[in-house]
């Protein structure tokens, strides 16, 4: 079940927006406009001016073309984006060259496109643009462009603090980048696994609905085939007696009232099985969660601590019975040879365990369960992974009002255990 499902839901690159790339432009076009005017004309510091705002001029007109070219809701394939930031950081880096390389105080912005590709681009197009600032960063350490700076006055900076500078710039970069990954990725895997619990609890309704879309297709089918049954029967009273057509139209009443006898049953499924499909017993759930696991070799033993005359029905919810049936899935799959599935309800609350005799739960396992694409509890070589599948159930248990605790045995290699604990009302009223 959760197998397949990861195989579905891998996570994906974002693509760039480039509607939001083209901001990020103007306001650094700005910046640097700003900048370079202010201290050209208000600190009247020496520099090269003409080359200064051609270089801005460049990333302006660029910026103009892609704004014109392209719709604002394009999104830039992998390689536009890669080539896009690396031109950014090809002019940010010359624009450092010629004003002072790492002595200048607006150095460490060479970080940002790399920051900006962690965040939404590939590995691999991320890591030719870091090797390629790393490059320029290094570059800039020799650069002989002096700081613009008073006058008269040369303003220099010893080598083991231009060292320094760079070991600051490279070590930020790589940190901000690695950070930026992380946060996408997490962020990335978090909404495909949302995305995947919102298709299984759909698939869940939409199978609990098809009595009802039965009973509608009967229905509007009732009125034709009542045509045909009463033309039937008007062709078998003036043709019966004729040997040509006796046959034939005997075969089409008869065939006819049975489309009517299935049609009948078909209206009557929902009415007459409604009330039990809808309010649903824990003994019956469980017995619908345990059900299809029984014929995997590994006994499932049930314990009914509590007496089953008092036990609560409730709503029947799709996500109640695949969230359960994918624990005891798991559990099953990691067993030796027995899962014990023990079932107590008081006035007040609800509690489903489930416990295998496996090897139990990893400790680094343990510790992150039930997040996205988190595999393997100990190697079992006939086991799937405990990976998105289990997030999946732990959404749609916790979203029934349901907590979850995940434990291994008192003794090591004594199996895994998982409580799911409800508050009676919950189990009882909560929506489907």
């Amino acid at each position: 079940m959760g197998t397949d499902l990861a195989a579905k839901f891998e996570p994906s690159s974002r693509r760039l927006r480039l509607e939001t790339l083209i901001r990020l432009r103007w306001v650094a076009v700005a910046g640097q406009l700003v900048t370079v005017l202010l201290v050209a004309f208000w600190f009247e510091f020496s520099l090269p001016l003409a080359a200064c705002l051609g270089l801005i001029s460049a990333l302006a007109a660029a910026n103009t073309v892609l704004w014109l070219r392209f719709p604002a809701t394009y999104r830039l394939e992998p390689f536009a984006a890669f080539a896009v930031l690396s031109l950014d950081l090809f002019q940010m880096g010359a624009l450092l060259f010629i004003t002072g390389g790492l002595s200048n105080p607006f150095a460490p912005l060479i970080c940002i496109p790399v920051i900006i590709s962690f965040a939404s681009q590939p590995t691999r197009h991320s890591i030719a643009l870091f090797v390629t600032a790393l490059a320029f960063i290094t570059l800039l350490a020799f650069t002989t462009s002096p700081l613009p700076w008073f006058e008269g006055q040369a303003l220099t900076v010893h080598p083991l603090l231009q060292l320094g500078m760079w070991c600051s710039i490279v070590s930020m970069m790589a940190f901000a980048a690695f950070y930026a990954y992380r946060v996408s990725r997490e962020s990335s895997l978090l909404a495909d696994a949302l995305t995947a619990t919102e298709l299984i609890l759909q698939r869940e309704k939409h199978l609990h609905q098809l009595d009802g879309l039965a009973a509608a297709a009967a229905h509007e089918l009732g009125t034709p085939l009542a045509t045909i049954s009463v033309v039937a029967k008007e062709m078998e009273r003036e043709l019966g007696q004729d040997e040509r057509y006796r046959e034939d139209v005997q075969l089409l009443r008869s065939q006819s009232e049975r489309c009517r006898d299935i049609l009948r049953r078909l209206t009557t499924l929902a009415n007459e099985d409604e009330a039990h499909m809808r309010q649903l017993p824990l003994s019956s759930m469980i017995e619908e969660v345990i059900a299809p696991q029984r014929e995997f070799g590994v006994e499932i033993e049930l314990i009914e601590q509590s007496d089953r005359s008092e036990e609560p029905v409730g709503i029947r919810n799709p996500g109640i019975l695949y969230g359960l049936g994918n624990l005891l899935e798991n559990a099953v799959d990691y067993a030796r040879s027995k899962v014990t599935v023990s079932t107590e309800h008081s006035p007040t609350h609800v509690r489903v365990t489930i416990a295998d005799d496996g090897e139990g739960f990893a400790p680094g396992v343990l510790q992150r369960i039930g997040d996205p694409y988190v595999t393997d509890r100990q190697q079992n070589a006939r086991a799937g992974g405990l990976g998105l599948g289990l997030f999946i159930a732990k959404t749609l248990l916790e979203r029934s009002g349901a907590s979850l605790r995940f434990e291994n045995g008192e003794a090591p290699g004594t199996g895994a255990r998982v409580l799911v604990t409800w508050a009676r009302a919950d189990m009882e009223g909560g929506a489907p």
